[in-house]
């Protein structure tokens, strides 16, 4: 625990430096006289602001407003013929979690009833370290290639000219890369905008490798299904408490921890063999596009609970780091471009925002385990390995290999080149969506909200996008084409 957690608990109540001293005065500065100038060497000053100045680190480039909290996962489901995972190794098992839900386009001030995919990240303290399962609300993304991910959201953020959100940036990109058709539909329709982040269900989104304790593998998705029941905000609604509450979502989850309503989640797996893989119809970890369920069954494994708020935000909510590459024995990445992708870029944010020691953070560090490596110090080191070796192979007793946790042999082959995806079956999915799980007013409503935002960008734009639409359905496009007339001459 750290020393100054200590002090406030055996009740030391005098304002101290940052450096321990205590302070006479924090009412006024150091002047000569009560008019006169300051003193450089009112030392006290200097410690306040200088503290001040640096109290802010960068703000995470996508998921900058987000809500936190604490609890456990409970395994109730016996899935070890898949994993060797400890977090899943007994029915009744608990394991410290914690989860941060989020908007993604909006800076950190932003409303949280706006129309934008919702993060929602889970790390795993397990007995192994910690295990970081970072998805969103939705079990697919706008694009299937991890080099056209910046260059997607810097659609979402503001025109580099104008510093405004730009409906030009965004309908052209997507109206260029069909691929996007599936998950634009997603978020225009009534599941855009969840009602608060504990009625909404999160995914790992990616396609996941599970390996068991004879090696034997699978690969999994990963689904977490709202207890509380799915609740969407309708446009109107959310524009009111966008006015009137733009931190609603971040109310509504601390407000009911606090009062003893803990939000659950139903834990699942789809599980998909690498024979099937191989036969599939199209491209298994395309993240684009879902695993049918009726093909692959969602399994039960688990309850995620939580029942702790954060005790103060910066340190646990501001602070939390995820990555995908942080993964435990029994899980492992598939050949989803995206997932790859995102293995090196969260680290990598992390270390540009936190430091170079950010899994020594206390929100972050693997607690239930005790680090021993031949990382050595930089910015900020909190844990010391003392006069251990620091280099290896040793013979000074530095921590050794651990057998039987090498991953399995896997076989790759293919010539090397980029390989444009833009054109793999964009529009089946969709099309399903449009036809087979839409009611006719939520169809309606997904028109209106589309043709509200898409009546902002240029013609040619429109009409490109209208075009795209009709690929998924004829009727989609001309319901787009004609609400869209009403706005010609506005």
């Amino acid at each position: 625990m750290c020393f100054c957690l200590l002090l406030l608990q055996t009740g030391k109540s005098h304002i101290l430096t940052g450096y321990g001293v205590p302070i006479g005065s924090k009412e006024s500065s150091l002047t000569v006289g009560p008019d006169g100038p300051m003193l450089l060497q009112d030392v006290e000053f200097l410690d306040e602001l200088a503290h001040f100045d640096r109290e802010r680190i960068p703000e995470r480039v996508v998921h900058a407003k987000g809500a936190g909290a604490f609890g456990y996962f409970e395994v109730t489901n016996d899935i070890t013929k898949y994993t060797k995972s400890t977090v899943f190794e007994t029915i009744g098992k608990r394991t410290p979690i914690a989860v941060r839900f989020s908007t993604v386009g909006g800076e950190s001030g932003s409303a949280d009833t706006v129309r934008d995919p919702r993060g929602f990240a889970i790390k795993f303290y397990t007995d192994d370290g910690v295990w970081d399962l970072v998805g969103n609300n939705t079990p697919i993304f706008f694009v299937r290639d991890p080099l056209l991910f910046p260059l997607f959201i810097h659609t979402q953020k503001r025109n580099p000219a104008t510093h405004l959100k730009d409906a030009d940036m965004f309908w052209d990109f997507i109206s260029l890369r069909p691929e996007t058709t599936h998950q634009v539909m997603i978020l225009f329709s009534d599941r855009g905008i969840p009602d608060g982040f504990r009625h909404m269900h999160g995914y790992g989104s990616h396609t996941f490798k599970m390996v068991n304790a004879n090696n034997d593998a699978v690969y999994v998705k990963f689904h977490y299904k709202t207890d509380q029941g799915i609740k969407n905000l309708l446009a109107e609604e959310a524009a009111n408490l966008t006015a009137t509450d733009p931190d609603y979502g971040l109310r509504d989850l601390y407000n009911a921890i606090a009062e003893g309503n803990f939000p659950s989640w139903t834990f699942y797996i789809q599980v998909m063999t690498f024979e099937e893989a191989e036969r599939f119809y199209w491209n298994p970890f395309d993240l684009t596009k879902v695993w049918p369920h009726a093909e692959y069954p969602l399994i039960a494994v688990g309850k995620l609970v939580l029942n702790r708020n954060p005790t103060d935000y910066f340190a646990e909510v501001e602070q939390i780091a995820f990555s995908p590459a942080h993964m435990i024995p029994g899980i492992e990445p598939s050949p989803d471009k995206m997932l790859q992708g995102r293995l090196f870029s969260y680290g990598d944010t992390q270390r540009h925002r936190l430091g170079t020691n950010y899994l020594q953070i206390p929100v972050n560090c693997p607690f239930q385990t005790h680090v021993t490596n031949y990382q050595r110090d930089g910015p900020q080191t909190m844990h010391h390995q003392g006069g251990a070796p620091n280099y290896y192979p040793n013979s000074f007793g530095g921590p050794e290999n651990m057998p039987g946790l090498q991953r399995p042999k896997f076989s790759v082959s293919g010539d090397v080149a980029r390989y444009n995806s833009s054109d793999e079956d964009n529009f089946s999915q969709p099309t399903f969506f449009w036809r087979n799980v839409l009611k006719p007013d939520e169809k309606e409503r997904m028109v209106e909200n589309i043709v509200s935002h898409l009546k902002n960008a240029a013609g040619f734009i429109q009409d490109r996008t209208v075009h795209m639409f009709s690929h998924v359905d004829r009727e989609f496009g001309n319901k787009l084409a004609e609400g869209l007339k009403k706005y010609v001459n506005m």
